[in-house]
């Protein structure tokens, strides 16, 4: 397939499949104020505004700011204060919410700085307050709040260590629930006795409740046993900070208490609900390959795993597919979040990653390309949001003097398909639901 013709395909079905999950138009449509009545989902959640009672919004994640812009614009004058937290260059002026940056995925001290004032601002409200809590991914490296005597430091670290050796989002949350203050549960805590409404955007499969932004509105299922499961699972006992482990050890013992479980009493006032996720994009991306006259099918969106064997898994699907004849061109769309573990030095992201495993797995054959790639736009440090790999990329890479499973053994994938063509930047999009996965025959 020509890569030309490969990557504006890409490119269409990505746009589609973020402009479904447009966070403004996902809270603009989530939420309504009438007369005293703030209610969620169509009327499905609701709860009346005390008089006297202040209504706070707090927003987290890389979709933050304009998740805070659009309940700016629904709920207007009503808003007694508010922060928005987000990942450097997601920011955006809002109006009666101040917007703060910070790092991802490793936490700086931006992100403790902003903690703390969004802690001061939950301070002190009461039970006829409310609080709009507006969550989306990323939200877990951006709300920074260390349970002493771990330091933002011995956080970096643990981070780190965890993303370098392949960690899940579901292993690498269980462990910061049980690090820090705010996650798990803990913002709710925070803002006791007032009330939580809280919308999410998934960015995790399944759209486990206490895994987006590892839950600061809801109770937790993990416990101190699974977070050092998953640390002695990727060999790091050893590693990491001593201040972590010695946190993880307490907890174990029961020197420490677990986070608020479901059921905890806190939960009572809380209700938190997905209002956009890796389905509604994929549908999205769906509805426009119909358009541009592919015979559109969905393959799964909950792929995860090391990205160069959901690469392989994939591109034999591409390979094998035996849809129904049609006189149409073929489009496949999936979508899951992988893993990397790092092995080499190079510059890569899991999507450049995956894109170039499926390279070589369906070079020589004509008339098949696979994309991979972020919602976010933001594929790890690559500034891309993922690539675009079709038979002739390997050949192509060869011509250049490419070695493309060279390249792949370095996790040096974004290197190879800016020399080689393939690579899509996008820039930020301001949404993240995981990763889209398109494959196109014909």
């Amino acid at each position: 397939m020509d890569l030309d013709l490969a990557m504006r395909t890409a490119r269409e079905l990505f746009d589609a499949a973020v402009a479904a999950v447009d966070v403004r138009a996902a809270v603009r449509r989530s939420l309504r104020l009438a007369g005293d009545r703030l209610t969620i989902t169509d009327g499905d959640i609701g709860l009346p505004l005390a008089p006297g009672g202040r209504l706070v919004v707090v927003a987290v994640g890389k979709a933050a700011a304009p998740m805070a812009a659009a309940a700016a614009e629904v709920l207007g004058d009503r808003i007694a204060g508010g922060l928005a937290l987000t990942k450097y260059g997601h920011g955006e002026s809002t109006r009666a919410i101040p917007v703060r940056e910070a790092a991802h995925p490793t936490p700086d001290e931006a992100g403790l700085a902003a903690a703390a004032e969004l802690r001061a601002l939950l301070a002190g409200l009461g039970a006829d307050d409310v609080v709009l809590c507006l969550i989306s991914g990323g939200g877990s490296a951006l709300l920074t709040a260390p349970a002493a005597p771990v330091t933002l430091d011995d956080l970096r670290e643990t981070t780190t260590q965890l993303l370098a050796a392949g960690a899940t989002i579901n292993e690498l949350n269980a462990v910061r629930k049980h690090l820090e203050t705010l996650k798990g549960g803990g913002l709710a805590a925070a803002a006791a006795p007032a009330r939580v409404l809280a919308l999410a955007v998934s960015d995790v499969l399944g759209d486990p409740l206490d895994v987006i932004a590892s839950g600061p509105t809801v109770g937790d299922t993990s416990t101190f046993a699974d977070a050092w499961a998953t640390v002695e699972r990727y060999g790091l006992a050893g590693a990491l900070p001593a201040t972590v482990r010695a946190r993880l050890e307490a907890g174990l013992r029961g020197d420490l208490p677990e986070t608020p479980r479901p059921d905890d009493p806190l939960f009572a006032r809380v209700q938190t609900v997905v209002i956009a996720n890796l389905r509604r994009a994929a549908e999205g991306a769906a509805r426009r390959a119909g358009e541009l006259g592919y015979d559109a099918t969905l393959f799964g969106l909950a792929h995860e795993g090391e990205a160069r064997e959901v690469a392989r898994e994939i591109a034999a699907l591409a390979l094998a597919d035996t849809g129904a004849p049609t006189a149409r061109p073929r489009c496949l769309i999936g979508g899951g979040e992988t893993t990397v573990t790092v092995r080499g030095d190079g510059l890569g992201g899991r999507n450049t990653e995956l894109a170039l495993a499926a390279a070589l797995a369906i070079a020589g054959r004509p008339g098949v390309a696979i994309a991979s790639l972020a919602t976010d736009g933001d594929d790890g440090p690559t500034g891309a949001a993922g690539a675009v790999a079709t038979g002739e990329t390997v050949a192509r890479g060869r011509a250049l003097g490419l070695d493309a499973a060279d390249y792949l053994a370095r996790n040096d994938s974004a290197r190879f398909f800016e020399r080689a063509g393939g690579l899509l930047v996008t820039g930020p999009t301001r949404t993240n639901v995981a990763d889209l996965y398109c494959v196109l025959k014909g």
